[in-house]
């Protein structure tokens, strides 16, 4: 049986999709997708959004003051996951869940130590049309509260998240958001239905709807919604 998104997600994306449906800046859907992660994924205390911006990676949104200064270390040490995920090739996530227990980024551990209460973080990649944009980064106050669980409803919200913003940097107007905002919202449930179903990230789904799309001649989001409605009719 396919394992459906939680309702908990679903809901966060009808919200977000309703801040680019209102106008609201695009500020507000920076905001909205930390907001999120604080709320929905298990573990995450503090989060951030750090987006590729010429040629500089700039935090454009965070939950907190927390976030913030975390993303600053790691800007200012030049190492980090949530960098990692931007600027590796391989993987899409960068995960430390317990800093207790040693890090890959040794100098960057200890000044999040030092400085907050910080023992966990993980670094979630954001991709448009392919180039890698940003990250999503989630922050825990308690060691190895970041389980399985948590990173796969990272991942998930990341889905999501990349297809708002690629709309978002592609430069489009509010207009131009809330009349895709139908097909937007249909593609970011149909990327996490596929990431479930199929245990792929969130680029092979992407992939897969494009497949389908270019196969038969029909616009993504068409194939998204029949992603979509085909999943309702199992649940029934």
């Amino acid at each position: 049986m396919p394992t459906p998104i939680p309702p908990e997600l679903l809901t966060a994306f009808r919200s977000m999709a309703e801040i680019v449906y209102s106008g609201e800046s695009y500020d507000s859907v920076y905001e909205a997708v930390c907001a999120t992660a604080v709320e929905l994924v298990d573990g995450c205390d503090h989060a951030s959004l750090m987006l590729r911006r010429g040629g500089r990676i700039e935090t454009v949104a965070a939950s907190d003051d927390v976030a913030r200064r975390i993303d600053e270390l790691e800007k200012e040490l030049g190492q980090g996951p949530c960098l990692d995920a931007i600027d590796e090739d391989e993987p899409d996530q960068h995960i430390c869940p317990d800093l207790t227990e040693g890090s890959n980024w040794p100098e960057l551990a200890s000044r999040i130590k030092g400085e907050t209460n910080v023992e966990g973080m993980a670094g979630f990649r954001l991709r448009q049309d392919g180039k890698r944009v940003g990250a999503l980064n989630v922050f825990s106050d308690d060691a190895g509260s970041l389980t399985e669980h948590s990173l796969d409803q990272a991942i998930m919200l990341t889905a999501f998240a990349s297809v708002t913003l690629a709309a978002l940097e592609r430069g489009e107007e509010a207009t131009t958001l809330r009349r895709g905002l139908e097909s937007n919202r249909e593609i970011g449930k149909a990327v996490g239905l596929l990431m479930a179903m199929h245990d792929i990230d969130d680029d092979r789904a992407f992939e897969m709807l494009a497949k389908v799309s270019q196969e038969m001649n029909v616009k993504v989001a068409e194939v998204a919604a029949q992603v979509v409605a085909h999943h309702r009719r199992k649940e029934n």
